[in-house]
């Protein structure tokens, strides 16, 4: 006679292992989950199709013409690179452009992260005016953007130096000389992606529990504090990533330089995107411009591979 409270069906019997887990239901989980991965495979796969067209494809023609002679007609090697290597001009690229990303976005995160803060501590009714305001510079072409910013800083006509003027300073050849040209192209810069660090750091800042802050204000924490022990690590990795991503925009960057110096003045203001136009493009050497382009992919990737490894190792501290 069977004992109270220990009858089972058959049938469950049957779908459980010795150590008492239902075999037959995870094996049916782990086939649904199979069936799910393979379909979320498959409505991904005219993207990552997409992407193979649009990016490893010209990326591959690009390392396949740096290692042909002038002509396309004859495969050198590393031909092309060990000419730059010999040139001062591509020292100084290289230079310029190290300036011209990092200055740039350390500026960009700074008033970013100011401006963030300025917003966030706006009434939530008056935020929708300010942010859209704040975005325009990030929304207009900056094609176009730059081209206002040269009409500012026209030799003759420009209005930034009739403001000085009026204070009896002495106009500024903003284009003119090399050091004010380079302050020039990063200022453009800045200007336009400045809008984007705010925005994804405002972002951030809404992420943050408000807890957080009543309780370093509850132990006395000043205002600089809360920012430096609660804001701060609780937004280290959006900051990380934001700067990665304006970083790699920033190196590729070419219609700001092209439309406000072109380069000038004497390649003074040249970055890797410029370079490799004058030199492939204009210049009629299309694997030596390929080459140019080619070298910010290992610079890139030491600055993409120390952010990453910085947040992945906080990710598994964490």
């Amino acid at each position: 006679m069977a004992r109270q409270g220990l009858e089972y069906p058959m049938a469950d019997i049957a779908a459980r292992n010795p150590s008492g887990h239902p075999t037959q239901q995870r094996s049916g989980l782990h086939k649904l989950m199979q069936r799910k991965s393979t379909i979320a495979f498959l409505m991904a796969l005219p993207l990552i199709l997409l992407i193979t067209i649009l990016v490893a494809y010209p990326a591959g023609y690009a390392v396949y013409l740096a290692t042909l002679n002038k002509g396309m007609t004859r495969f050198v090697g590393f031909g092309n690179f060990e000419f730059l290597f010999g040139r001062d001009t591509f020292w100084l690229v290289v230079y310029q452009s190290c300036l011209f990303a990092i200055t740039a976005v350390i500026f960009k995160a700074i008033i970013g992260f100011v401006v963030a803060h300025f917003v966030h501590n706006i009434p939530a009714k008056g935020q929708r005016k300010w942010r859209g305001m704040l975005l325009v510079p990030w929304v207009i072409p900056p094609a176009m953007s730059t081209l206002a910013w040269l009409w500012l800083f026209d030799p003759s006509y420009s209005a930034l130096n009739w403001l000085l003027q009026i204070f009896g300073i002495e106009g500024i050849p903003w284009t003119g000389e090399a050091g004010w040209a380079r302050f020039s192209v990063i200022l453009v810069n800045v200007w336009i992606g400045s809008p984007f660090f705010m925005i994804m750091y405002l972002a951030a800042l809404k992420s943050v529990p408000e807890q957080l802050y009543e309780a370093a204000s509850i132990d006395g924490a000043t205002w600089w504090q809360r920012i430096w022990y609660v804001t701060l690590p609780m937004m280290r990795n959006i900051i990380a990533i934001t700067a990665l991503f304006s970083l790699i925009v920033t190196f590729a960057n070419f219609d700001i330089v092209r439309v406000l110096t072109a380069g000038g003045p004497l390649n003074s203001t040249h970055i890797f995107g410029t370079w490799a136009f004058r030199v492939g493009i204009e210049g009629g050497d299309i694997p030596l411009g390929a080459a140019v382009s080619l070298f910010m992919v290992p610079i890139l990737a030491v600055a993409a591979t120390f952010i990453l490894r910085d947040i992945t190792k906080r990710g598994s501290e964490v």
